[in-house]
């Protein structure tokens, strides 16, 4: 069977009929050799024993919905990483060597994955939950009627309605066709419609978006085509996310340098220096460990992980986990207005007939074209509302053809035979579209469309719907003026995007001049601004000015959608796309961040990163904000975490060097972490943050972490060389250590007391405690011992203060200095 697709002429052109899958990575037929012929269509579909035999054979449709990672993979991707390799293998040998308060960084990992493990499985949880809420679900026919059913129950031989914005579950054949056209870009990547006849395949993935129809199931579970797209690409993948790539380069750099620091370190303890061994090697691992920020890539996967939770609670499936940051990047976010700004519903406040046609029998033909449609848009639910049949004789016109609304074409059409046998052909939809443009009651629409209003023109056709000259040939009969119902909470999530500096643009079908007096009622700035997208430019570049010198565009096509989100992008904007029709799906497939409607098609919901399952566009304010709050907070934690390795893998450099022992012990250095980075980042990547998301993250993050961790290690290493001219004896080294550690404490709590700003109670309290808990260490005698720390005399450990005091002025100069340099 060969697929065929209207080109622009209007004749029919042969299509493929195997969509090829266009994503590299596997060769997937989509239709196996040998399949069995399509079985006889039956209108009242299956029967309950022969869906209860299909199910005993196996023959269901039982692909798992994947929404994340199985506990499996988040347990070893939490506990299989480079790092825990590393330091699992330090804390063995140090378990063998040293006491038990040399192997605690060992316990602390321990812990950290522990909790990244069920902070990921808490996410887990409630994107599974929240994907089995949003799951579409489809229509089937059994014992000859219809009921609703969950797509894992669908059986080989289902028969499955179709209607405009459903989903193709699985692969089948047409069945029943009422002028449908599905849309297959997702799998084929050809934008156009293709026309279905009974007979004709269909494939899962695909989407109707006009007509309807059934179709008879011939592949479910993972024999579907969509299925063996989904082995291939689950839901898991991620986005973009520059906080994760970041990460990960960093990473990278750190251990090209740990492994050569690593190395020199090894040799300059154990065998240029003639000490203890077991204190040699616990000195070399305490000079290794501080080298990894392990820990970085835990409050990471926690942050996000926390994120989802956070949403979850508030009805906002996040399918892909970084869509989150991927938002709160976003610089131009495009709505589409029927269903954004506005709600689904609809009110008729007046007809008006044009040209002397008889009042009655105009509301005659609208109610006779109310039944003509099976799925009624929100324009004609409308109608049918205000005239439903009521015995005036409407109900007794026979519909003889139907053609559904089409955002490409911007009107739908019905024509009948009515009681006395008269056969009339009618077309509903723009008026700028089915009039002429020096029609003289276009100026009447524009006044109308200028209060906001929606109007629909209803039109007499010549001749068959189908007719190439159908619209221009048509005779104006009546006016359908619509009010559409503003969402009370738009006006406010507006301005909200307006006080962040994101660019708003309502893109939509309908008259600009119409959408634009929407918006400007609802406080769109610049809604006046409003641009007929048939007038818009075709160059990308010229398209792209139009875009950033407007915000309102009408009569925009679904290709233009998507062309006008790559016009933004070429401009270097980060583009966020909304919308919960099927016209919406290409656009929201290209944009950088998705958002559908939860009640919107199941095919804007397959391809959207984020679905607003309470159909609340005042829900994309906290999406944002709490990306922000995980990009801003990350970036804080991740320059803690980055100047412990930048001074650690200097301090092992000077050490070598210097040829020195290495002042620290493993429990010095777990202790200095846990009190400057792991308990304080904990709190800090969770905290409320508002600052605007800025690009650049590794640059941003190194230019403060590298000279805070040269100034760190630098005074650190002064007042060791300091303390080793100052003490002798056996004990010195201990001594060394201990001065060393308080300046390296002082040092690493200013850095933490710059990020911590802007100041607030707890901010303050956080600070405080963590240097309590350093000096509780320092008086209590069992805390002393336990982590070998005590202060002899009283002139070093003032010195060690004093050259502490000079790095945090050094650190507060360079801060400023590369604040005003290069921005906050």
């Amino acid at each position: 069977m060969t697929q065929r697709a209207l080109d622009s002429s209007g004749e029919q052109t042969p299509g493929p009929s195997r969509p090829a899958m266009i994503d590299a990575g596997a060769e997937l037929d989509p239709v196996h050799p040998m399949e069995p012929p399509p079985p006889a269509h039956r209108p009242g579909g299956l029967s309950t024993a022969e869906v209860a035999e299909r199910v005993a054979r196996g023959e269901v449709n039982d692909v798992p919905v994947r929404s994340s990672r199985s506990v499996t993979e988040i347990v070893r991707a939490n506990v299989l990483t480079r790092f825990n390799l590393i330091i699992g293998v330090l804390w063995v040998i140090m378990l063998f060597v040293a006491p038990i308060q040399d192997s605690l960084f060992g316990f602390v990992i321990v812990a950290n994955t522990g909790i990244g493990i069920i902070q990921e499985w808490r996410a887990k949880k409630t994107l599974d939950s929240l994907a089995v809420i949003g799951e579409a679900k489809p229509t089937v026919r059994r014992d000859g009627s219809a009921a609703e059913i969950s797509t894992s129950e669908i059986v080989l031989g289902d028969l499955i309605e179709l209607g405009p914005g459903d989903k193709v579950v699985v692969d089948g054949t047409v069945a029943e066709a009422d002028s449908l056209e599905i849309d297959e870009s997702l799998l084929t990547g050809e934008a156009d419609p293709v026309i279905k006849r009974a007979g004709d395949p269909v494939m899962s993935g695909s989407f109707v978006v006009a007509g309807g129809g059934a179709f008879t199931a011939t592949k479910v579970g993972r024999e579907a085509y969509a299925a063996q797209l989904a082995e291939e690409a689950s839901r898991f993948t991620l986005v973009h996310s520059e906080l994760r790539s970041g990460i990960s380069t960093i990473l990278k750099y750190v251990t090209w340098m740990m492994v050569p620091t690593a190395i020199g370190l090894v040799i300059s303890q154990l065998v240029v220096k003639d000490n203890n061994f077991k204190d040699s090697v616990a000195r070399t691992v305490g000079g290794i460990v501080p080298m990894i920020p392990e820990g970085l890539v835990l409050l990471t996967s926690v942050a996000f992980a926390i994120g989802v939770v956070r949403l979850g609670r508030k009805q906002c499936l996040v399918q892909e986990l970084p869509a989150i940051e991927g938002l709160a990047r976003v610089d131009v976010v495009c709505l589409d207005k029927t269903g954004t700004l506005t709600e689904g519903g609809m009110d008729v406040t007046e007809v008006r007939p044009l040209h002397g046609s008889d009042e009655v029998y105009v509301r005659r033909v609208l109610r006779a074209f109310g039944s003509s449609d099976p799925r009624p848009n929100a324009s004609l639910q409308a109608i049918i509302d205000a005239y439903p049949v009521d015995g005036d004789g409407a109900e007794s016109w026979a519909v003889t053809d139907a053609m559904p609304f089409s955002s490409a074409r911007k009107y739908s059409g019905a024509a009948f035979t009515e009681t006395d046998g008269t056969v009339s052909a009618w077309l509903l939809g723009a008026p700028d579209v089915l009039l002429a443009e020096d029609d003289a009651t276009l100026t009447e629409i524009e006044r109308l469309n200028e209060q906001g209003l929606r109007v629909l023109l209803l039109a007499r056709a010549e001749g068959e719907l189908n007719a190439p000259g159908a619209a221009a040939g048509a005779a104006p009969t009546a006016l359908v003026v619509l009010e559409q119902r503003l969402r009370p909470d738009a006006g406010d999530t507006l301005a909200y995007f307006a006080e962040q500096n994101v660019a708003t643009k309502v893109i939509s079908g309908d008259n600009a001049v119409s959408v634009g007096a929407v918006a400007g009622k609802l406080g769109l700035a610049g809604a006046e601004n409003t641009l007929d997208a048939r007038r818009l430019p075709a160059d990308p570049d010229e398209m792209a000015t139009a875009m950033e010198q407007n915000a309102v565009f009408g009569r925009v096509t679904p290709q233009q959608k998507r062309d006008m989100v790559a016009a933004l992008q070429s401009r270097g904007h980060t583009v966020a796309m909304t919308g919960d029709g099927v016209n919406d799906v290409l656009a929201l497939k290209d944009a950088d961040i998705g958002v559908s409607m939860g009640s919107g098609s199941e095919a804007t919901r397959a391809v959207a990163q984020i679905v607003l399952l309470n159909n609340s566009f005042a829900t994309l304010p906290s999406v944002v904000a709490e990306g922000r709050r995980v990009i801003g907070n990350i970036t804080r934690v991740a320059t803690l975490f980055l100047t412990k390795t930048v001074y650690s893998v200097l301090l092992a450099i000077l050490v070598v060097c210097f040829q020195v022992e290495y002042p620290f012990l493993p429990r010095h250095l777990t202790l200095l972490s846990t009190l400057t980075i792991g308990v304080p980042a904990f709190f800090l990547a969770l905290a409320p943050n508002k600052e605007r998301a800025q690009p650049h993250f590794v640059r941003r993050v190194m230019r403060y972490a590298i000279p805070s961790g040269a100034i760190a290690a630098a005074a650190t290493f002064t007042t060791y060389l300091v303390a080793r001219h100052h003490y002798s004896g056996e004990s010195a080294l201990q001594a060394e250590t201990s001065a060393a550690t308080l300046t390296l404490f002082l040092v690493s709590m200013w850095v933490l007391a710059i990020i911590a700003r802007p100041y607030t109670w707890w901010r303050v309290g956080l600070v405080a405690a963590m240097g309590l808990g350093f000096l509780i260490v320092l008086v209590v005698p069992w805390l002393q011992d336990f982590f070998a720390l005590k202060l002899v005399g009283a002139p070093m450990p003032w010195t060690a203060v004093g050259i502490a005091a000079a790095a945090a002025a050094l650190l507060e100069f360079t801060w400023r200095r590369v604040g005003r340099r290069f921005g906050a």
